[in-house]
């Protein structure tokens, strides 16, 4: 049975004020209340009370990965570079990774995701189809080298997560197990109590056929994402879409040279030929792996250069210098149009659809293009969604305008394929006799990015909230001050503890009435348990921290209702 946790006694140190570091409403309250402290940049050490918290979330995601059949294990963090080497992530994650090197001159590094060693875990373990489909995870400390750790625990340098990855044979099992975690994931974060959208990914680097992120919305959030209040569609901002329409350009002349001096801009364009920026076509020039390309977008919209690294992962993207022009002469800085361009790959956001005239750069110094037409006067080598997503765009699905939101990311879901099956051969043998290349999921829960979402969406003008399941004690006893006050205090809460119930109880001496009240409210436990100034006739006032709605009721009663609270 576990103990009842005695502030007297409890390594807990309350704050008044905000630190003067601190951003975001998680960073704020988890330090004032006494949850975690800051150790360095983007390192947290969890304290007793928040150690309770990151434990039953914890333990609520290993009662719903064990119910779907997942098996868990413990891996390394500490991991050699030859394994990802194999997979081609130890570039693709460059300054993101802790490298080190043994005493050797060995090359290590601090594991950031375990994709690598789970496969040749499954491979040495796994031989058969027989063996297969199995589902493998783990709960551990994760390293990322972030160049601006921020808000508290939302984003460090080390992190705890929830990883799994599924093995299956056929295509038809992997998303059957991607559908499990999918549920799963689901009644995960319903049990939390975290308010959660599922919304369209991509894949990015880590490859595959399909991907989604659990987003937990949240003004402190880095994700931003798109929902239509029309339909039920949302989607990362990365992988939102544009249904490109072909438009008719019979009635359009023939390109005709424009006299456009001192107009390298599109702002500088537009006021010179008196014309909305969304009628000209801008021309990005980037760099990806180190090759030149063009991409194209309308004028009053602007290159998405993360979703544009997405869509070419794991190819390198990067701006063009001053300096990529000097061998170039036919790349007139400031004047490049898609017509007559050779040796570059262009590519155009859907909305530069076939048959759409636009005034562009005419390649040549001073000078631009009008009814320049995509399809009759230049071609488009790749069609990529790569603008910036506005409120108000189209849903891909209905077409009514979208609405963006920020989140949190609190899990992301990938069928990975068989990426890194082929990176490291692993194949079983099949029902016909011959090898069969496994196909993988992968599915990362962040588990004290939910402690900081649940601050984040939960917490009011007076502190922490938290949803019981989570909480560090189900009820806050508090002693007003008097020794028949703490007497009575300390025996409710025996009483509760022995019933079940999670208690934690304000007997400290010397504090003030009014300052066990603040951190009760402060440190966020469901329900406060005040034995006051009606102590002496047995009767307590029971306080719910969330509405706030106070009521009083004779030691019995008290008891019983907090313990029928507990179900």
């Amino acid at each position: 049975m576990a103990q009842v946790q005695r502030m007297s006694r409890l390594m807990i140190k309350t704050l008044r004020d905000d630190p003067a570091d601190a951003e975001t409403l998680n960073h704020k309250l988890l330090v004032r209340a006494g949850y975690v402290r800051r150790t360095a940049a983007g390192i947290w050490s969890w304290l007793p009370l928040g150690k309770k918290v990151l434990d039953n979330i914890t333990r609520v995601v290993r009662e719903e990965m064990d119910a779907i059949g997942g098996q868990e294990v413990l891996l390394p963090a500490l991991l050699p570079k030859e394994a990802y080497d194999a997979s081609g992530r130890y570039e693709e994650y460059g300054d993101l990774l802790f490298k080190l090197k043994d005493r050797k001159g060995a090359d290590y590094l601090l594991g950031p995701t375990h994709e690598e060693i789970f496969t040749q875990v499954v491979k040495d373990m796994c031989s058969s189809y027989k063996d297969l489909p199995v589902i493998l995870y783990q709960i551990q400390t994760k390293y990322r080298d972030e160049a601006r750790p921020r808000a508290g625990v939302l984003r460090g340098r080390e992190f705890q997560m929830k990883d799994s990855y599924s093995f299956d044979t056929t295509d038809e099992g992997l998303a059957e197990s991607y559908q499990l975690h999918r549920d799963a994931y689901i009644r995960i974060f319903e049990r939390l109590g975290l308010d959660h959208r599922i919304v369209s990914a991509v894949s990015g680097a880590m490859g595959g056929s399909a991907s989604e992120e659990f987003l937990a919305p949240a003004p402190a959030g880095e994700d931003t994402f798109v929902d239509c209040p029309a339909c039920d569609y949302a989607a990362n901002t990365e992988a939102v879409t544009f249904k490109a329409t072909t438009v008719d350009s019979s009635a359009t002349g023939p390109v005709a040279e424009l006299d456009t001096p001192d107009t390298p801009t599109i702002e500088t364009l537009a006021a010179h030929l008196g014309v909305p920026a969304s009628a000209t076509l801008k021309n990005l020039l980037v760099k990806v792996d180190g090759e030149i390309v063009a991409v194209g977008v309308p004028g009053d919209r602007e290159v998405d250069l993360g979703k544009l690294g997405e869509h070419l992962a794991p190819a390198v993207v990067e701006l063009v210098t001053a300096e990529d022009f000097v061998d170039r002469p036919d790349l007139v800085r400031g004047y490049v149009g898609p017509q007559g361009l050779e040796k570059v790959r262009y590519i155009a956001d859907p909305r530069i659809a076939a048959g759409t005239a636009w005034i562009t750069g005419a390649n040549k110094p001073g000078t631009h293009a009008k009814n320049v037409v995509a399809g009759r006067d230049f071609e488009v080598d790749d069609y990529l969604d790569v603008v910036v997503v506005e409120a108000g765009d189209p849903c891909p699905n209905c077409g009514t305008g979208l609405q963006l939101d920020r989140a949190i990311e609190i899990g992301h879901i990938f069928q990975l394929g068989r990426k890194f099956a082929d990176a490291f051969q692993l194949d079983v043998l099949g029902q016909q006799g011959k090898p069969v290349r496994v196909t993988m999921g992968s599915y990362g829960i962040g588990v004290s990015r939910a402690v900081a979402a649940l601050a984040e969406q939960t917490a009011d003008d007076k502190g922490l909230c938290w949803p019981r399941e989570i909480a560090p004690a189900d009820v806050h006893v508090v002693a007003a001050g008097k020794a028949l006050q703490t007497e009575l205090a300390l025996d409710v809460s025996e009483k509760l503890n022995a019933a079940g119930v999670r208690v934690m109880v304000d007997d400290r001496a010397g504090v003030s009435p009014g300052v066990k009240f603040t951190d009760a409210e402060l440190i966020g436990v469901p329900k406060i348990l005040v034995a006051g100034r009606r102590s002496a006739e047995g009767v307590l006032e029971l306080k719910d921290r969330r509405t706030g709605e106070r009521e009083e009721l004779t030691v019995d009663e008290a008891i019983a209702r907090l313990i029928a609270d507990q179900g």
